[in-house]
């Protein structure tokens, strides 16, 4: 833990950093093709949509029936004519939902499982959504979402600028795109509680977005004033300024959402818990992946187009040509000075010679 404090204080501090701008291709194809995967699948599959969106039935038999649950699909499918889902609860009860069917026919499928099952009819719970109803539901969903985004963009362009609200509605959809994708792939059934984790996600999407956006706005007030960073390097720093703190946030969620997807719904078969921690799971791992290689790389993208900000990173690069030039210049000069400090200490024999015989012919005191 220690460790990991150091290297958050480092990335901080700018003393060390990824480059995730630099990079920003490389996270722009894999989002590209995760998304791609995402429409194939809402495509090919589709969503299991609930009873709540399409009417249908759901009954409830007694506690600790012994019919298997193939047995109870077999039943079921064979009363009401369409397609069933059947889970064991944990009291040893059946709860099978049929879809699609009209509120008139539930009495008979009613009866009908009752002698299958071989208990009494009055002993079995039906609950009964009417289609009409379903489809006000999903109607009430599409528009919660839309208003949602909507004043998400107004928000962000008021607080921020265009730009960041821009690429936060970017990361936004790209996150919905794939939590739905995954939710065609796999199968779950969509419910009110799935709706309610998809917008509990892009809350958690959306802080850390912003929390990039706002260290990002501190650090490019006089921006235009200095030539030693650009638009892109300031927003490289705040990325990795705030990565440590949105991993250990992103973490810190995923473990109790774990707990209710793999254990919860994976060993108790909570249908609920199963729809709504699907969401939250797929969504605050793609939220914290947008935050970080899609949300920030294209606000820096769409700033570098500023004239202000070109002329900004002709400066800057200047700037550091020239610095270039003059270390490559002070290394040439001392190599030069150290070659120069050097020769006299290599003595030749043209050298020597030359000394021999200017001593020979000088007259001497001691010898006459």
């Amino acid at each position: 833990m220690s460790k990991l404090g150091n290297l958050g204080a480092r990335l901080h501090r700018g003393e060390i950093g990824y480059d995730f701008i630099g990079k920003r291709k490389i996270w722009y194809g894999v989002s590209i093709l995760i998304t791609i995967t995402a429409i194939l699948g809402l495509a090919v599959r589709g969503l299991n949509m609930g009873i709540e969106f399409q009417g249908g039935a759901v009954f409830t038999t007694p506690k600790n029936m012994s019919v298997s649950v193939a047995s109870a699909e077999n039943y079921a499918q064979e009363a009401s004519g369409h397609d069933a889902i059947v889970q064991k609860l944990g009291d040893g009860s059946l709860r099978i939902q049929v879809a699609g069917i009209e509120t008139s026919d539930a009495t008979k499928i009613k009866n009908e499982l009752a002698k299958d099952l071989k208990v009494d009819a009055e002993k079995i719970n039906a609950d009964l959504v009417g289609p009409s109803w379903g489809e006000q539901i999903a109607n009430k969903a599409w528009q919660g979402l839309g208003i949602f985004m909507v004043l998400v963009v107004i928000y962000l362009a008021i607080a921020f600028e265009w730009r960041m609200a821009v690429a936060a509605l970017v990361a936004l959809i790209h996150d919905i795109t794939i939590t739905t994708g995954i939710y065609a792939l796999v199968g779950f059934e969509v419910t009110p509680g799935t709706v309610i984790g998809l917008l509990t996600i892009l809350g958690y999407s959306l802080y850390d977005t912003v929390v990039v956006f706002d260290s990002l706005k501190e650090q490019t007030k006089d921006i235009t004033k200095q030539t030693r960073w650009t638009y892109s390097d300031v927003a490289n720093r705040s990325i990795n300024g705030t990565l440590v703190r949105s991993i250990n946030t992103t973490v810190v969620a995923l473990l109790p959402v774990a707990g209710l997807l793999f254990i919860g719904g994976g060993f108790l078969g909570a249908g609920m818990l199963n729809d709504i921690s699907l969401s939250l799971f797929v969504g605050l791992a793609a939220g914290a992946y947008s935050s970080i290689f899609i949300a920030t790389p294209l606000v820096a993208d769409l700033k570098e187009r500023e004239p202000q900000m070109k002329a900004l990173r002709k400066r800057v690069l200047a700037k550091r040509a020239q610095a270039g030039s003059q270390e490559e210049f002070a290394g040439a000069r001392t190599g030069a000075a150290d070659s120069d400090d050097a020769a006299p200490a290599v003595v030749g024999p043209r050298d020597q010679s030359a000394a021999r015989n200017r001593g020979r012919g000088r007259p001497s005191g001691k010898r006459r």
